[in-house]
């Protein structure tokens, strides 16, 4: 693609564009669901024409994603979801070589974040794409009617589909969501394998930690949290689970971690890993229990649930050892690791999920824009979950592309399924 015929952009470096391309064509290998969608797109162009405005991990994965839209005739803009989570190469070859506008770069400051969040609002938005919801709270925010033209969107995580649902519950929601976070094909495996690898890749890349033997602490047991654990604890390591949740810390009980609480297990951990959503999980208490040499590492979405300021106020010291890795010195000696700013580690640190994974998130999240253009006027300004239908798709053609059969049920055990009249 020549000069004049650049999308608007602001990337790196553009010359990093053909690296960014093999990059985005070897996922492509990994992601046979999403290739099959594309394939389907070209042929009926679902989007013909829908501007969409995305504020996503931009990563080779994602690049996927945005080609399969493309395909299915949608106008593209997007931008990053984290500062630390863009891969460079990856966004110089959506402008250069796919003529797609995007707005990111790897640790951008907090300014240049939101004025790229700016630029895709700019393009004005039929279909809202969000990786934690900032690019729709910041356009609820906005006072120019941009919401008045938006017909829909999709939200990919945990931590911004809590933050749907309370603008829901206090009727600020705009627009009908599609919570891509809730279908089955995306938390149990996007979050359970994807963040479990590709959290201990991260941490294991900034640190090159020895995990057998070591202990560490995860601090929430949900899908993410399940999948830190059953990883970190096939490396090697003891785990301990710290819960909130009565059912969710009997289950860690029952699936073989110890269960205590944060302060208490602070002071055993060689690594302290957050993933619950929530702010200030590692705090003031937790902080004045850890050991010396004690790493900290965040998989929640956004840098809050290290409490950062409570942890520079306790230091008298700090400096990068490594890359993504500062050690703050406390004035009695011990010296703390954090990781990656206290952002999610697995895209700063690392490459984010492995794209056989995301193949399916993605997945949904392709169908559930067609399926929003598809329904305008039939829904509500709520969060939707991902239509049944949407959800056993995806997990058909991931069966079909790894050469996976499965049986069906037969005439007659329908029929059984279906009574009331059988019994003993």
């Amino acid at each position: 693609m020549s000069s004049r015929t650049l999308p608007a952009h602001e990337v790196k470096d553009l010359s990093l564009a053909a690296h960014g391309r093999r990059r985005i064509e070897w996922a492509a290998t990994q992601m046979p669901v999403l290739q099959l969608i594309q394939e389907r797109f070209r042929r009926e162009r679902p989007l013909e024409g829908i501007r969409i405005g995305a504020c996503l991990h931009v990563t080779s994965e994602t690049a996927n994603l945005m080609l399969a839209l493309q395909a299915g005739g949608a106008v593209l803009a997007l931008c990053a979801s984290n500062p630390l989570s863009t891969q460079d190469d990856v966004a110089a070859a959506l402008v250069a070589e796919y003529g797609i506008a995007t707005f990111a770069i790897k640790g951008e400051d907090n300014t240049t974040y939101y004025r790229h969040i700016g630029e895709v609002l700019a393009t004005r938005p039929q279909i809202t794409m969000d990786d934690g919801a900032d690019l729709v709270s910041t356009l609820h925010r906005d006072t120019s009617g941009l919401a008045e033209s938006v017909i829909g969107g999709t939200e990919e995580t945990t931590t911004g589909v809590l933050r749907l649902r309370s603008m829901e519950e206090h009727g600020i929601l705009r627009y009908p969501i599609i919570a891509v976070n809730e279908a089955a094909t995306k938390h149990f495996f996007d979050n359970r394998y994807g963040t479990g690898q590709s959290t201990i890749d991260g941490i294991l890349r900034a640190t090159n930690l020895l995990l057998a033997g070591s202990t560490v602490v995860v601090a929430g047991y949900g899908w993410c949290g399940r999948g830190i654990a059953m990883r970190a604890r096939g490396m090697g390591a003891n785990v301990i689970v710290t819960e909130v949740d009565p059912v969710r810390a009997l289950e860690a009980l029952m699936d073989g971690y110890r269960v205590m609480p944060s302060a208490r297990a602070a002071a055993e951990a060689d690594v302290f890993i957050t993933a619950t959503g929530d702010v200030n999980v590692i705090d003031t208490p937790q902080i004045a229990n850890l050991k010396d040499g004690a790493i900290l590492a965040n998989a929640g979405h956004f840098n809050d649930e290290i409490n950062l300021p409570a942890l520079a106020a306790a230091a008298v010291e700090r400096r990068v050892v490594r890359d993504f890795v500062e050690e703050f010195r406390l004035a009695d000696g011990r010296r703390i690791y954090l990781l990656a700013e206290g952002r999610l580690v697995n895209l700063s640190a690392a490459e984010g999920h492995p794209a056989a994974v995301m193949d399916m998130s993605f997945a949904n999240q392709a169908l559930s824009v067609a399926y929003l253009v598809r329904h305008t006027a039939g829904l509500e300004r709520k969060v939707y979950n991902v239509p049944i239908e949407i959800d056993t798709e995806v997990a058909r053609l991931k069966l079909q592309a790894m050469g996976i059969e499965i049986d069906e049920l037969t005439a007659e055990q329908k029929r059984y399924l279906a009574s009331w009249e059988s019994g003993t």
